[in-house]
């Protein structure tokens, strides 16, 4: 009976399914609806089962209309009292935020898990992880709405403060998600096992889904999990809970600034038609795509209305105020920062409080050693700890880096609790990140090579492949060490390390930093009073301005600047170089013979300071005036005397200048061949000098517009397949220095009839 005296549905489903001499296994059978579920039905445990369901078995029983329509009435009947009886607010999912923006992958990522299958016993869970402030709780809240239709017995949420000092425990967990599905207090296990097996098997017959929102660990959720069937779990954590098995995981990220933008938009409303959209992108750059600082820099606007929103901007561009802008009402993005902060271990703390002193993007965990003044094993443990609770971000590279508005929390913190300690943080990863730079530099000097192996610094730099990936991977942390002495005018350190760059550069040739580094080095030769060193670090600037596309205004600014200083040091070496560079000026002015008298007062120079090296480089220079003035024949006999110096054991020259000079020398003479038409001898030296480039890998422009060359002279010798894998490469090295219009005359080569 259903309380009215009169009978229920279950009693109803009973009459027909016997009337139709059906067992509950045939019925379930004929309609799909599982016999289990037809007990529960006909026993009244399932009063008001889903309208689709009651169709399937009106129709498996053959019920004329009557029949039909009183059966779905009972059902809906059912479903009413059932919702009434269950305890109000048990568990009810939030509402949803209207603005809710962008997200479209994740969210199909979620769909995906509502339909996914697992093998039986095993039930469908998804993981989303990710760090403070990314809107997990609102996306799996946005979502769960989304999806609601499919779980016609209900959509369960649960928050289980894992951040608190006292998340919920499972048991108290199990509880309320039983008192949620509709078992009476006094009808919940007192054994905690019990109580999971009564959650699950309750699970196993309905469809449901429960969002376990801000987990604290795998402990804490196992119990929760579905044991199979349709029901799914969805659960939200700022920690990994690596220790999950079989769940489908989601790692949330930041969002990308167009989708930052349209969510600052969406929050502010009309507001935003009134502000420029430029300033709007400049916002959402500064909230670094975390949905919660958006949210509150919107919320700041609106609750302001005569603020004005590019002053806002300003202010956040300062980074020494800008987490403190973070703030509308009791929306802090310090506190949520703050939440995962305090789940950390003391020593765990201190060595996230002191990589906020790291000057680059990025870093590994031997410099997190050095910036901790910890032992490497447990700088490891320390990011195991971080990267857990989303404070920090990590790659399949072994590198780490913070969001922004996280690495200021971490200065925040740093100087708060301990600002002796940052002070004596940043003294020892300047100093580390200078010597390691210097060492590495210099393994490619021709005075200094291979440093000594019993320098225990050296770890990490076993071979001239790990000091060049050293240098190119913490470019931001030594570029930004050397600005930091330069600023506490630690003279000689800025001025060692960009000397220890010079050979090196060459390796990088189109690197974006070597003006900002000759230039600290410049002005610390400057502030030592050294005049020979200043020129020396001027003739590198007017280098770094001689690399294609190159600024002859500002080379020849350079060399002059660089040839005073150095003729009043009676600096030869220098003058000689100051000259060379205005050679280099005048050739790209297309000032052919004034080059070429510069190039040999500079040739002359050398060779008369001894200086075998920089005199054969000198004699290149003046060859290559030649070359460009169209005399090719001249220009190869030339080039070919110099080859034959490079191949002479007894010519005196280093040896490492020698393994750089040759392939260069190799690629010269091919253009030399090309332009004389003897093109099987030009494929062959432009071949050899790619190779050794190769070797060396030190791929620029030169070896690029060779590929380019080589690949031409392949398609007029009817070499097709070779010549398209040379304009590939050049298309890839063309495109690797940013020379966008080289690397698509190359591609569109690629794939060019034959």
């Amino acid at each position: 009976m259903d309380g009215t005296g009169r009978p229920g549905f279950g009693e109803v489903l009973r009459g027909h399914r016997r009337a139709a001499q059906l067992t509950l296994e045939q019925l379930a059978e004929v309609s799909g609806v599982s016999a289990r579920t037809l007990s529960d039905m006909e026993r009244g445990r399932s009063k008001g089962p889903q309208a689709r369901t009651v169709t399937a078995l009106a129709d498996a029983l053959k019920l004329d209309d009557d029949g039909r329509r009183r059966l779905i009435e009972l059902a809906r009947d059912g479903r009413l009292r059932d919702h009434w009886a269950r305890r109000g607010g048990l568990c009810e999912l939030p509402r949803i935020v209207e603005d809710f923006t962008g997200r479209a992958e994740e969210l199909i990522w979620l769909s995906e898990l509502v339909y996914a299958e697992s093998s039986p016993g095993v039930g469908v869970v998804g993981l989303i992880t990710g760090s403070a402030g990314l809107g997990k709780t609102t996306f799996a809240v946005r979502a769960a709405h989304t999806v609601r239709p499919s779980f016609p017995d209900g959509v369960l949420f649960l928050d289980l403060f894992g951040m608190s000092q006292r998340p919920v425990t499972a048991d108290d967990a199990l509880r309320q998600l039983l008192r949620a599905l509709g078992v009476a207090d006094q009808h919940v296990p007192g054994d905690p096992q019990e109580r999971a097996s009564l959650y699950r098997s309750l699970l196993r017959d309905k469809r449901v889904l429960v969002v376990l929102d801000n987990a604290a660990s795998e402990e804490q959720v196992r119990p929760l999990l579905p044991g199979g069937g349709t029901s799914r779990a969805l659960i939200t954590t700022r920690r990994l809970l690596a220790g999950l098995e079989g769940v489908r995981r989601l790692v949330l990220g930041p969002l990308q600034v167009p989708e930052s933008t349209e969510l600052l938009a969406g929050i502010l409303g009309e507001r935003s038609a009134h502000d420029e959209e430029s300033t709007l992108t400049r916002l959402a750059e500064l909230c670094g795509g975390l949905p919660l600082a958006l949210r509150i820099i919107g919320n700041r606007l609106l609750s302001r209305p005569d603020w004005d929103a590019a002053q806002l901007a300003a202010r956040l561009a300062d980074e020494g105020r800008r987490l403190d802008q973070f703030k509308a009402g009791d929306l802090k993005i310090a506190h949520a920062f703050g939440l995962s902060y305090e789940q950390l271990p003391d020593s765990a703390r201190q060595v996230f409080r002191s990589l906020a002193v790291v000057p680059g993007r990025d870093f590994d965990a031997v410099l997190t050693a050095v910036a901790g003044g910890t032992p490497i094993a447990d700088a490891w443990d320390a990011l195991d700890e971080l990267v857990d609770l989303g404070l920090l971000q990590d790659s399949t590279d072994g590198r780490y880096r913070f969001h922004d508005l996280v690495r200021l929390f971490a200065r925040d913190r740093l100087l708060e609790e301990e600002s002796e300690a940052g002070a004596q943080a940043t003294e020892r990863v300047t100093s580390w990140l200078l010597r390691m730079a210097t060492l590495s530099g210099r393994w490619f000097e021709p005075g200094y090579g291979r440093p000594d192996r019993s320098d225990p610094d050296l770890a990490v730099l076993s071979s001239e492949e790990e000091a060049d990936g050293w240098l190119r991977v913490n470019v931001d942390n030594w570029l930004g060490a050397m600005r930091a002495a330069a600023g506490s005018g630690r003279h000689s350190l800025v001025l060692d390390c960009a000397e220890s760059m010079h050979w090196f550069s060459d390796r990088w040739l189109h690197s974006p930093h070597w003006q900002e580094v000759f230039t600290l080095g410049a002005e610390a030769a400057a502030a030592l009073g050294d005049l020979a060193q200043q020129a020396t670090q001027l003739n590198y600037l007017a280098w770094v301005h001689s690399v294609p596309p190159g600024d002859p205004e500002a080379v020849l600014r350079y060399a002059v600047e660089a040839l005073e200083l150095a003729t009043r040091s009676d600096a030869g070496a220098q003058i000689a170089w100051a000259h060379e560079y205005t050679a280099d000026a005048l050739l790209m002015l297309g000032r052919h013979d004034e080059a070429l008298v510069s190039s040999s007062q500079a040739a002359r120079i050398f060779q008369a300071i001894g200086d075998i090296d920089s005199y054969v480089q000198s004699n290149a220079a003046m060859t290559k005036c030649l070359f460009d003035d169209g005399r090719y024949a001249e220009a190869l006999e030339r080039y070919l005397e110099l080859l034959a110096v490079l191949d002479d054991p007894e010519s005196g020259m280093t040896p490492s200048v020698v393994v750089h000079s040759r392939p260069l020398a190799l690629l010269r003479i091919g253009s030399c061949l090309r332009h004389l038409g003897r093109h099987a001898e030009a494929i062959t030296a432009l071949s050899e000098g790619i190779d050794l480039v190769d070797k060396l890998r030190a791929s620029d422009y030169r070896q690029a517009d060779a590929l380019e060359t080589l690949a031409s002279l392949l398609a007029g010798e009817g070499r097709t397949d070779e010549s398209r894998r040379a304009y590939g490469r050049a298309a890839q090295i063309f495109a690797s220095i940013g020379d966008t219009g080289a690397s698509s005359r190359c591609q569109a080569l690629v794939s060019a009839p034959a």
